[in-house]
């Protein structure tokens, strides 16, 4: 088989859209419905101690990709440390949830940090609905998941990291 999944392999660190950072613990062959054998990662995520399996022919329809490199950290700060257009305010809850969410599910980490800073700020000003807190608390750990792989660090160290950009709980 050919094809992107040959950028991957066994430990090496990863992100999954919306399940945050973690490893490729192993490679596993299923034999599936049609008699046929399908090849799994098998990945360790990082925070809520969870197994996935993704059939390596699909990793590209996902967006698995790579961790950031430690450099672009500094990126990721400056995202952080900027603030948030208004634009958001005048587009209805529903639509801002929509497209945090598209945000979200890009697996692009600067999109999630993106996110990440303009839920925070708007919590700083005012309260979020349940379901931005939802978002926000989300972002979050995606983002401090990958910032723990990136840094070797554990979550605690990684939320003092966050910290220093916003007033969270």
């Amino acid at each position: 088989m050919k094809g992107a999944w040959r950028m991957f392999e066994t430990g090496d660190k990863i992100v999954y859209p919306m399940h945050g950072a973690g490893m490729i613990n192993s490679i596993e062959k299923r034999n599936d419905e049609n008699g046929g054998v399908v090849e799994y990662f098998i990945l360790d995520m990082l925070l809520g101690d969870m197994k996935i399996m993704i059939p390596i022919k699909n990793i590209e329809q996902v967006g698995l990709r790579h961790v950031i490199s430690e450099e672009q950290l500094a990126d990721i700060e400056n995202v952080l440390i900027s603030r948030p257009e208004n634009i958001m305010k005048s587009i209805t809850w529903n639509r801002r949830f929509n497209l945090y969410l598209e945000k979200m599910k890009s697996g692009d980490i600067f999109e999630v940090a993106g996110v990440v800073r303009t839920l925070a700020v708007q919590e700083e000003e005012k309260k979020l609905s349940t379901g931005e807190r939802r978002l926000l608390n989300t972002a979050r750990q995606i983002l401090l998941s990958e910032v723990m792989l990136v840094r070797s660090q554990k979550l605690e160290e990684a939320d003092e990291w966050l910290h220093k950009f916003f007033n969270l709980n």
